[in-house]
């Protein structure tokens, strides 16, 4: 996993004799949101390069990008990269989704899930692949196919996330698993490679609860914060419309995260649309922390309820950016997703 950088960083300067350097020191600039428009399912986190990266998921769903800047709010305005392009032909050629950035072992590697063209409904057979950037700079090296992910089942499966926790490499990602009568699911292995689990996944969780299957039965895009002598696993549930929402899965930091018993479900939603702010169907986050040291919250919403057609192809998936607080007993706070505007 990249780690994003931790180091608390001062809030203002002194405007002392003894601290000229820090007196002029600027602000960063505000964070306005949207932040990105039309990116959907964004991963933002600052590298220990100093730079801020963002991907997601475009509109055209038929490419890989990135772009990158030295403060958030920067990423709004930053030139995009585009890394790779769907296949004209084969497994890879219709649908590019919900793209994600780490460093394995001294390599940059990007995550995706990709279905075949032709339309028809294999376009949603659905499988989760990676490609690899040959230099240190993901911006400009040159990007190659790494390969398929290897999970115990051929089937629809999407949203990889990779973590270390205590030493361990680990995937987690999204699977409809034969046998039960879901979309998807919530998986967790420790990796061998890239590409292929050290182990038997474990079974996080599955959508019962009514929240988790409006529309569809959905657990998804799992992201990890691990904070506070805890790991918070957020996920997204039910269908891609306003009905949208964030759950989270909960773990001690010294449990065996392999054990399903260890991790205990939110009974209820943590975000969810919020139609006084006009933010629909907030989901699909990802976390990092801002040139202030605060955890943000990223995740992708639309500015209207309404759609018209299939909610995957309405546009409007806007990346959205928020602090995040924490209660007394140090669980974070995402709701309510804050309207339209500059960050306070």
């Amino acid at each position: 996993m990249i780690h994003p950088s931790r180091r608390l960083f001062l809030a203002g300067a002194a405007a002392t004799a003894a601290a000229p350097a820090l007196a002029q020191k600027k602000a960063p600039p505000p964070i306005v949101n949207p932040l990105v428009h039309q990116r959907a399912d964004a991963q933002v986190f600052r590298h220990t390069d100093g730079w801020y990266y963002l991907t997601g998921s475009v509109p055209e769903y038929d490419r890989l990008v990135l772009r990158r800047s030295r403060t958030i709010a920067g990423l709004s305005t930053a030139k995009e990269a585009v890394l790779w392009r769907h296949q004209s032909s084969g497994p890879m050629s219709g649908y590019i989704w919900a793209p994600e950035l780490h460093l394995i072992d001294g390599r940059w590697i990007m995550y995706f899930a990709a279905g075949p063209s032709g339309g028809g409904a294999d376009v949603f057979r659905i499988r989760t692949y990676a490609v690899v950037c040959d230099g240190p700079d993901p911006m400009t090296g040159k990007w190659s196919v790494l390969g398929q992910l290897e999970t115990p089942w051929d089937s629809f499966n999407l949203d990889s996330t990779s973590f270390v926790h205590r030493g361990t490499r680990y995937l987690a990602w999204a699977q409809r698993e034969p046998g039960i009568e879901t979309n998807s699911n919530l998986y967790l292995a420790p990796l061998a490679t890239p590409l292929t689990l050290a182990a038997k996944p474990a079974r996080l969780s599955v959508p019962t609860l009514d929240w988790e299957v409006r529309g569809y039965k959905v657990n998804e895009a799992p992201a990890l914060l691990a904070r506070n002598g805890r790991l918070f696993m957020t996920y997204s549930a039910s269908a891609t419309d306003a009905r949208y929402c964030l759950g989270m899965l909960t773990a001690r930091d010294d449990a065996n995260i392999m054990d399903p018993a260890v991790w205990t479900k939110s009974q209820s939603p943590v975000m969810t649309t919020s139609a006084a702010h006009k933010v629909y169907g907030p989901g699909h986050n990802s976390f990092t922390v801002d040139e202030r040291g605060r955890d943000m919250l990223v995740f992708h919403a639309r500015d209207y309820e309404t759609i018209k057609g299939d909610p995957l192809l309405d546009p409007n998936r806007h990346t959205r950016v928020q602090p995040i607080a924490y209660r007394t007993d140090g669980t974070p706070i995402f709701d309510p997703p804050v309207a339209n505007g500059p960050l306070t």
